[in-house]
């Protein structure tokens, strides 16, 4: 192959991955909004535990998927297990439109299975999407920048999801289907297909590093750490806060009970679009966090951030609905901004997004300080505790059907105070005498 031909299929092979990651967050952050739909069912019965059952069923797949994942990855390489990941993710969202032709409890549990398996596809496709990049990218600040590339299409691609099904949806009624948001599964599946055709006809080499690894001989685990057994229970409580906060929101906005909060029509509408604000925010919050990493420490950062969300929570949980302000949003419809009045409970969570967009990173690099050659096998282990992103809004949906949404959050707020303890005292490394 000529050198322009190789750098053409480079090109490419990078778009594609581009929309991978995208595809992510895309795919993941299909399960609140769509959640809205099925509460509102009359078999349902409006409970919210079982209407954020597709988020819960897209993360509990990393709890089995995560270590398999990485050892898929060293056993097929890059592009073999990238295919299986898009191949995977089209089988989860062919189904998940397959459940609109079945209505009530089988339509339900035909969605829920496709949420289930959509959370394979996601998890793999985490695992192999990063050090592809890196690799096409020829490692390094190129490889580096190609990844910040990815991670920026990924938050943008959370923010429109929300908005995009709350935009097709409207006001939720009991008539509300699943094929009122075809688009959303049309779209999801023209990716996957393109992105393995796509793929399919480039020649990727795998680096022979991926290969050594194998061979490594470990004394201990990476379990032998403190700083990483705390961090593993803080990675569980951050996806779970990163990915509760704005799916109860939704749920909270659309909920045709609470009109008294000053939402009278479209309230589906409306709640995905303030959600996608949170999204919009944690995109913001990563690109200003990349300026300021290298003058302050994660530890520093994961301080104040939890600190910051930690008051946000509280005075949220406090103000009374009736308690409004007016709040610009984006209507991706009509493309253009408009304004609705939400309750200020509702800006100061959304709020929460630029505090999160820093801690994925951050508790990341402090649980891995220090690991050496057991960093690899400690990912592995974060990958798995992404589960957390579907207990913890269960856990919360569970109190909002008995105390109401507000009060209910409270789960987040003990999540963040965890946060906090890890950075200022959990994740010191007191384990230094382990060899590495």
């Amino acid at each position: 192959m000529s050198q322009t031909n190789k750098q053409n299929s480079s090109i490419i092979a990078i778009v594609t991955m581009f929309f991978l990651y995208a595809m992510i967050s895309f795919v993941t952050n299909l399960g609140a909004p769509i959640g809205v739909i099925w509460k509102s069912q009359p078999e349902i019965g409006g409970s919210n535990v079982l209407g954020i059952m597709g988020n819960f069923m897209n993360f509990f797949a990393y709890l089995f998927m995560g270590i398999p994942a990485g050892k898929m990855l060293t056993k097929l390489g890059y592009k073999k297990t990238a295919l299986t990941g898009i191949a995977v993710g089209f089988i989860g969202v062919f189904i998940q439109y397959l459940s609109g032709f079945s209505s009530g409890i089988p339509g339900f549990c035909i969605y829920l299975l496709g949420a289930f398996i959509s959370g394979f596809s996601v998890c793999i496709l985490n695992t192999v999407v990063n050090p592809m990049l890196n690799l096409l990218g020829g490692g390094g600040n190129r490889g580096n920048q190609l990844n910040m590339i990815g991670g920026t299409l990924n938050s943008l691609s959370g923010t429109m999801t929300p908005m995009l099904v709350g935009a097709l949806i409207g006001t939720v009624t009991k008539d509300t289907q699943m094929a009122d948001v075809n688009l959303v599964l049309f779209i999801a599946m023209a990716v996957f297909a393109a992105a393995f055709v796509i793929l399919s006809f480039i020649p990727i080499k795998d680096p022979e590093a991926a290969r050594v690894t194998a061979e490594t001989k470990f004394e201990h685990s990476p379990w032998s750490f403190r700083h990483l057994k705390l961090g593993v229970i803080a990675i569980f409580v951050y996806v779970g806060v990163e990915v509760g906060i704005p799916g109860g929101l939704n749920f909270f906005l659309s909920d045709p009970s609470e009109r008294g909060a000053g939402l009278l029509e479209n309230a589906a509408t409306i709640g995905g679009a303030v959600a996608a604000m949170y999204w919009l925010l944690m995109l913001v919050g990563r690109l200003c966090s990349s300026f300021i990493a290298a003058k302050v420490s994660a530890r520093q950062l994961m301080t104040v951030t939890t600190s910051v969300g930690m008051i946000l929570i509280i005075i949220a949980m406090l103000l009374p609905k009736t308690t409004t302000v007016t709040m610009p949003l984006f209507d991706i419809m009509k493309f253009q901004v408009t304004y609705a009045t939400v309750p200020v409970s509702a800006l100061l969570l959304v709020l929460c997004g630029l505090c999160t967009s820093v801690m994925w990173t951050s508790i990341f690099n402090l649980s891995t300080e220090g690991l050496g050659k057991y960093t690899a096998q400690a990912s592995g282990i974060f990958m798995m505790m992404v589960v957390g992103g579907g207990v913890l809004p269960v856990v919360q949906n569970f109190f909002a059907d008995i105390m109401g949404y507000m009060p209910s959050y409270f789960v987040y707020l003990l999540a963040m105070a965890y946060m906090f303890f890890y950075a200022v005292w959990g994740s010191k490394n007191v384990n230094k005498d382990i060899p590495v």
